[in-house]
């Protein structure tokens, strides 16, 4: 009886585990697409993601603060997160660790 219990348990820790992932990743390719769009816009009067420095600053704290999971935040990194909210209106509500993998990703 206990075994049954205890199989069925483990069965659900499972089956959450991988939706969690599942959800995680899904958010994370919805960012990075959004966060792709606006790097390839440019214009006249807009600066690109892409090419602002405070951004390309911070690509080795993101780096620092992927590989700790987020125990190292830099200051540039969160320089870099401000100014990725305040310009991609899809990205306001992203977490820390999906901007930052996003920032590696470019």
């Amino acid at each position: 009886m206990h075994r049954s219990l205890l199989a069925a348990v483990a069965l659900v820790a499972l089956f959450a585990g991988s939706v969690q992932a599942q959800t995680l990743v899904a958010t994370s390719n919805i960012i990075v697409r959004a966060l792709d769009r606006t790097f390839d816009f440019t214009s006249d009067t807009t600066t690109s993601i892409r090419d602002s420095k405070i951004v390309l600053a911070a690509r080795d704290d993101a780096a620092s603060f992927v590989a700790s999971q987020g125990a190292i935040r830099g200051a540039q990194l969160e320089a870099a997160f401000g100014t990725i909210r305040s310009r991609v209106p899809e990205a306001e509500h992203a977490s820390d660790q999906v901007l930052a993998e996003a920032i590696l990703a470019r």
